[in-house]
């Protein structure tokens, strides 16, 4: 199929994890979303520094609006280079479905709201291409969580398999997808993002490689039930959250009585906290297939445990032609189709909204 402007959108998404810029250039209509490049661009160091101490700290408000000025431009001008690099024409490109990175997720109680910098003025005017943000407020607005929305685009690619599907994607927090005539999804709470703060404490290192430092520890049975009776994994879905709430504020809390242990043995902990959070919430759900995708898809020892906590068949989504790396990325191109051509987006039975909305402002 030839390029058709009305067609091809590009998705960025920079998750939780504050790893990399993703960008994916899809072409797409009614019934498929073809993916037609993707790269993932480095997040600078000194960004990430900063943006992980505004979730931690409080901030000025003109600190927020530099956050929010200097996101936007690391957006726009990895979206440039995308075009360059991958020789594609900007007039081609009907819009950007531009996620931001979520600083603050609170759903729930009186004053609900989620908070995504990057500023989408920004990116539109140094594309030229018009950008589609801020996709998760209405539904909050709506009596929503404004999370997961993956499970939406899930269901889009993915509903035509047979058998009990689920897709799990491991991201910074890891989230759920189960498929079924009524679509569920939810948060099941620390994906990566315990794993990585503390390989960067203890390690100096971003990430724990295929999980060798986890699998060189011993696994701490107390420290592990501590943590699991957190009240977020006792609640019922719907449920989102972030940074926010899984943090290092919140492993240290947990550790308090066990400085005894090892450092690869907090990390062993982690993974399976990680892994057994994620199994805890798939029981009973008769599942036959797993779809895993996202950064924790690449980790080798923590896709061995899922394997032998749960009974279905896991398969990661690369053997169903989807590039997992590129998959959230491929979502919000999805959601910017859906927005420019004015389609509402059911997420009642994921997020609890009461209806479905229309999701993002349109930039430019």
């Amino acid at each position: 199929m030839s390029i058709n402007k009305k067609q091809v959108y590009i998705g960025v998404m920079s998750g939780t994890s504050l790893d990399g810029v993703d960008i994916a250039l899809c072409e797409i209509n009614d019934t498929s979303c073809t993916l037609l490049h993707s790269h993932e661009y480095s997040f600078p160091l000194d960004l990430k520094k900063d943006v992980l101490e505004a979730i931690a700290i409080p901030l000025t408000l003109l600190s927020l609006g530099v956050l929010d000025h200097r996101l936007g431009t690391l957006f726009a001008n990895s979206i440039n280079t995308f075009l360059l690099a991958f020789n594609i024409n900007r007039e081609d490109i009907t819009a950007i479905g531009l996620h931001g990175q979520t600083l603050w997720h609170s759903p729930n109680g009186d004053t609900p709201f989620s908070m995504q910098l990057g500023d989408a003025n920004i990116v539109a005017s140094k594309t030229q291409i018009s950008t589609i943000a801020d996709f998760r407020r209405m539904d909050i607005v709506n009596g929503g969580q404004g999370a997961p929305l993956a499970p939406a685009f899930h269901k889009f690619l993915f509903s035509h398999l047979e058998g009990n599907v689920a897709v799990l994607n491991i991201g910074g927090m890891a989230n759920i997808t189960i498929l079924r005539d009524k679509v569920l999804g939810w948060d099941s709470g620390c994906g990566n993002v315990l794993l990585d703060w503390w390989m960067s404490q203890t390690q100096l290192k971003p990430y724990d490689k295929d999980g060798e430092f986890a699998l060189s520890g011993k696994l701490s049975k107390a420290l592990l039930t501590l943590m699991l009776n957190d009240e977020y994994f006792k609640k019922s879905a719907p449920k989102s959250t972030g940074r926010e709430y899984f943090n290092a504020l919140w492993l240290e809390e947990k550790l308090t009585d066990f400085s005894h242990l090892n450092e690869q043995d907090v990390q062993r902990t982690l993974l399976e906290l990680t892994a057994l959070s994620i199994s805890n919430d798939l029981k009973e759900r008769d599942i036959s297939t797993l779809i895993v995708c996202g950064g924790g898809a690449k980790n080798t020892f923590l896709m061995q445990r899922l394997k032998e906590l749960n009974t279905c068949v896991l398969k990661c989504s690369d053997e169903l032609g989807i590039n997992s790396d590129a998959l959230e990325a491929m979502a919000f191109a999805w959601f910017a189709y859906k927005r420019t051509h004015k389609e509402e987006v059911d997420l009642c039975s994921i997020t609890g909204a009461t209806k479905a909305s229309q999701l993002g402002a349109i930039y430019g």
